[in-house]
């Protein structure tokens, strides 16, 4: 296929006769499924299921990022031409990746959402495919870890964000986006000695015994030397990746809600992602995008960008 193919491909999401390959038509029009991916709740085959979660409950400063996989997926539709630069292979042609739409839940019954999430989530491990979700706030990242937890035990987790999410938490009822990591140490679902938060730059008085290498480690001992860091943390136990879009620096990712100077560029975060090839990678999440406060729809590119480095990286041993 070519770009030509623009003139007879539409709604690919929709007609596409296959789970694998690149999709051409034009990025301004049709269904934007995430890379143009089939929309299907058929995950017979499937390796890769991306899904959304458009949940905020209450964010710090700024609600909104429960339009996130909205955005994500519009954002993506300028990336479902080509492979991913640098990586040397396409992981759409080697795996089979569908957009498996959304999780559905009452907004009035936000009581019940974190059970509907968890079942949601352990409806695409059962089915042996690996979740790559779009927030939704940071909260749906606890929910994710209880499905995966109960099918894999305690994994590594790697993090990017501005913030641990560790503060303490001992109310099983609240609904937080910053005490997600707390909780999920607290259940057993984390295992803190095999795991790491990058790009932190705010104080918490306690990370529960995770390691914190924090953007301004990053910025002064560079990106080789992070890598090494995370690599010796996780080893060859099975991880999880969770990125808030607050990792990035407000200049790269302005639509958050809770935006910090300092943080990470966009080619540093780029070059982390792809240095963890060949880590024992089962799934991952991109949160915190709220569209509305970036006109430029620069937020909503990075974290479309970090869901296509994401299947990379659960694509890499099938390269």
């Amino acid at each position: 296929m070519a770009l030509e193919d623009a003139k007879t491909q539409v709604d690919q999401a929709f007609t596409r006769d296959s789970l694998r390959g690149l999709s051409f038509e034009n990025a301004f029009g049709g269904a934007t499924s995430f890379l143009r991916r089939r929309y299907t709740k058929d995950l017979t085959g499937v390796d890769v299921a991306v899904t959304g979660i458009p949940f905020d409950q209450a964010v710090t400063h700024r609600p909104g990022a429960r339009f996130g996989p909205r955005a994500i997926r519009e954002a993506s539709t300028l990336q479902a031409f080509d492979p991913p630069y640098g990586w040397g292979f396409d992981p759409l042609s080697v795996m089979n990746v569908v957009d498996y739409g959304d999780i559905a839940f009452d907004y009035a019954a936000v009581r019940d959402v974190p059970a509907r999430i968890e079942a949601h989530l352990g409806t695409i491990l059962d089915a042996g495919a690996a979740p790559v979700t779009l927030g939704g706030d940071h909260f749906v990242t606890l929910p994710i870890l209880r499905a995966v937890a109960a099918r894999r035990g305690p994994v590594a987790l790697i993090q990017f964000d501005a913030h641990s999410d560790t503060w303490v938490d001992d109310d099983p009822d609240r609904i937080d986006h910053g005490t997600f990591l707390y909780k999920a140490i607290r259940e057993g679902l984390v295992d803190p000695a095999a795991s790491v938060a990058v790009g932190i730059r705010t104080d918490n008085p306690d990370t529960m015994g995770v390691t914190i290498l924090d953007a301004p480690s990053v910025h002064q001992g560079g990106v080789e030397a992070t890598l090494a860091r995370i690599r010796d943390i996780v080893g060859d136990r099975p991880c999880y990746l969770t990125f808030d879009i607050d990792a990035l620096d407000p200049a790269f990712a302005p639509g958050t809600g809770t935006p910090v100077w300092g943080g990470l560029a966009s080619w540093q975060a780029a070059a982390l992602l792809r240095g963890l090839a060949g880590l024992d990678l089962i799934g991952g999440d991109v949160v915190e995008v709220s569209p509305s406060y970036d006109a430029t729809g620069a937020t909503a590119i990075a974290g479309a960008h970090v869901a296509m480095e994401l299947i990379a990286l659960l694509g890499w041993g099938r390269r």
